[in-house]
């Protein structure tokens, strides 16, 4: 509750100094406490070459009992909280290295929830057999170069090789192939994400699987039966991608050569169904932030963030209202996941370029920063629940930094 009194005495929660002709707001609840003024650097770097204790300036003890020392050494924030953390917030970090591996003749798959995904591997020439979903599918090419195919209600079919930070996106139902190429002796890896929480890769619909549920009856009518499916079809020779054939809206895009937005402390650059326009329920940003940099305090105002770490070392400490506020680490090939509307940022701490992807179920990418939101509101709002003055207002700025 916010009231503006030129004449009436204000008393500032946070100092407990008295101003005239500001703006007057209600304490903080209880549960809320002012900014430590501890230090609260990352001990990552520490932990490599001490052995992990959960120690914080005067807070804490040394671990008498069993440890596994490899796993602190890789969340040593949750062993080690800063003193900002309180509170309760759910699990926010899943390493794809926890998930079951299914291993097949020429790949794996691995997956993770709650915005599915699943890390894949084809080698050179293997094929993901023709299958569809009952949800879209997104894909991300982490390593090689995949070969797709699909085939539209309106029997227009497609076909395109994806390589390295391209993407592709399959509308529900739409039935598609993957196959890894031999550009490269170890043939490919992606990361497919589908816009359902719920979905799993055993709910797949797979063409060998159907034929198999098809009386032989029906071989009059449908030839599928009488050949079978004995031995995968062999690799594709360079040359026979066709191309789309009258499909109005590509199922690709050659995301690795857009336009990258260069920023003070990394870069970033946006995908959604404003530039990739089949793209209608998966919208994502890849992201770098340069060592020591930050990408700003901010939140998305619609959906849940599904992270992927591509390479580096982050540190994101999330804000979840009400006094509760927890900080998580993550390397490459972590999952991190941020529910909708709750602030957050994300440190690079390591000794290299941190590199990640943000991914969204919406149509359009959004996100607020608090940076930007402050340099537009009246200053003396800010000046008056922030308790700071002019000089430091004028830091805000009324363009969103992204990273800094």
């Amino acid at each position: 509750m916010v009231k503006v009194d030129p004449t009436t005495p204000i008393i500032d929660s946070s100092t407990d100094t008295i101003g005239l002709g500001e703006p007057t707001f209600a304490a903080p609840t209880p549960n809320t406490t002012p900014p430590s003024s501890d230090a609260n650097d990352s001990f990552f770097q520490k932990f490599q070459s001490e052995k992990p204790e959960p120690i914080r300036g005067s807070l804490g003890a040394s671990i008498l009992g069993p440890q596994n020392v490899a796993l602190d050494r890789q969340s040593p924030d949750l062993l080690a909280p800063p003193s900002t953390d309180e509170g309760s917030v759910p699990n926010a970090k899943w390493p794809f290295s926890l998930s079951h591996n299914r291993l097949h003749s020429g790949g794996w798959a691995r997956e993770q929830n709650p915005m599915a995904g699943v890390n894949m591997r084809l080698e050179a020439g293997a094929i993901r057999e023709l299958h569809w979903h009952a949800t879209a599918e997104w894909a991300y090419v982490l390593k090689g170069t995949t070969r797709i195919t699909s085939v539209t209600p309106e029997g227009e079919h497609y076909e395109a090789d994806v390589n390295p930070g391209d993407i592709w996106y399959f509308p529900p139902g739409i039935p598609h192939s993957l196959q890894a190429t031999d550009s490269t002796a170890e043939g490919s890896e992606f990361l497919l994400v589908f816009d359902s929480g719920s979905f799993t890769e055993d709910n797949t619909f797979l063409l060998s699987d159907w034929i198999m549920h098809v009386p032989k009856e029906l071989s009059t009518t449908s030839p599928l039966i009488r050949f079978g499916f004995s031995h995968a079809p062999p690799a594709l020779p360079e040359n026979e991608v066709s191309g789309p054939q009258g499909v109005p809206t590509p199922f690709t895009f050659p995301w690795s050569k857009a336009a990258v937005t260069p920023l003070v402390g990394g870069s970033v650059k946006v995908i959604d169904s404003t530039t990739f326009q089949v793209s209608k329920t998966i919208a994502a940003a890849d992201v770098t932030v340069d060592v020591g940099g930050l990408r700003e305090l901010h939140w998305h105002p619609t959906q849940d963030e599904w992270t992927y770490f591509i390479s580096g070392q982050a540190r994101v400490t999330i804000f979840a209202a009400n006094g509760n506020a927890r900080t998580f680490n993550y390397q490459a090939g972590d999952v991190g996941y941020v529910p909708v509307a709750n602030g957050h940022y994300v440190e690079n701490i390591g000794n290299e370029t941190l590199h990640f992807l943000e991914i969204f179920k919406t149509d359009k990418f959004q996100d607020i920063s608090l940076n930007q939101w402050l340099a537009l509101t009246p200053p003396a709002l800010v000046k008056a629940h922030l308790n700071i003055d002019d000089g430091t207002l004028a830091l805000f700025n009324e363009t969103k930094q992204v990273v800094v």
